[in-house]
């Protein structure tokens, strides 16, 4: 069993340095691979990373990235400009000298704006290089999380499925018992009509095994529970296959689908119908849980 599932969660953690991470990847049901990211600034070289690895694994779902990243500590950088500094406490001296005032204070002076930066202190580029790589290795592992999740509710999946077809199989046989025996009703009730008009006038008799023959035809499904079966075979071999199905299997869907609508239609008698619209319940149970298939 190798059916694999649009929905699934992963969540990996890691640290390196003074640095610590949590990955989270959300997948739930789309009709193409589409990934949207929830990064930190200044990681825009992670989004191609992130894209061509989960296309290695996922073909289809709508799948949200996340990263929280956090500094444990920060070391404080101060950098004072100091020709600005220079010039302001020259600028301070005279006007005091001029104006018979007091000099200003040093931290009055360094709290005038652009006089002092006070910023994070970066870290060393081959610090910042190896945890980018704690960061891919752990984004992996995610993606393998991720994966797993999605294969497991595929297992569930697959199971349902299987139980669809099981019971659209066995609605089909039975069918076809009621559908065998739909010549001779229809014939018998049509002759039925026909004797009772005979009573009052004259018919010509080849032309009535005409209709008769014309009306069975009409009725006749074997065409169409042929295929039904075919689409049955077709949809086991689908859930069995390798790689993604899901398009395939939602294709055949409508395949049965026309097929049970046709069934419906021909059929003269109430029992069969009933069987018809209990297949196209069956067919509509099938299609809701192909949704989720990638």
């Amino acid at each position: 069993m190798t059916l694999s599932s649009m929905t699934g969660f992963g969540r990996t953690q890691g640290q390196f340095e003074n640095y610590s991470w949590v990955w989270e990847i959300r997948s739930v049901n789309g009709k193409n691979l589409d990934v949207r990211m929830r990064i930190p600034p200044g990681l825009d070289a992670f989004d191609q990373y992130i894209k061509t690895n989960l296309k290695k694994l996922i073909s289809r779902g709508s799948l949200n990235v996340s990263l929280q990243l956090q500094k444990d500590s920060d070391e404080i950088d101060v950098k004072v400009n100091e020709a600005a500094l220079d010039k302001l406490i020259s600028v301070a001296k005279q006007a005091a000298q001029k104006h018979d005032m007091p000099m200003p204070s040093i931290d009055n002076l360094l709290s005038i704006r652009d006089v002092v930066e006070i910023t994070n202190k970066e870290d060393d580029e081959e610090i910042l290089k190896k945890r980018d790589a704690k960061l891919k290795s752990s984004f992996l592992d995610a993606i393998s999380e991720v994966k797993q999740s999605r294969d497991n509710e595929g297992a569930a999946t697959y199971q349902m499925l299987t139980d669809v077809l099981n019971e659209i199989e066995r609605l089909l046989v039975e069918g076809e018992d009621i559908a065998a025996q739909q010549p001779q009703a229809l014939k018998n009730k049509f002759l039925d009509k026909v004797n009772a008009l005979l009573e009052k006038s004259n018919f010509d008799a080849e032309r009535i095994t005409q209709e008769v023959v014309i009306l069975a035809t009409k009725a006749d499904v074997k065409e169409e529970t042929d295929r039904l079966h075919a689409h049955i075979s077709s949809a086991r071999s689908l859930l069995k296959e390798k790689g993604a199905v899901g398009r395939k299997l939602d294709f055949l869907c409508q395949e049965f689908n026309r097929e049970a609508n046709t069934l419906c239609s021909k059929s003269t008698d109430i029992a069969l119908t009933n069987i018809g619209l209990s297949l196209k319940t069956a067919i509509d149970q099938f299609r809701e849980q192909v949704q989720n298939v990638e």
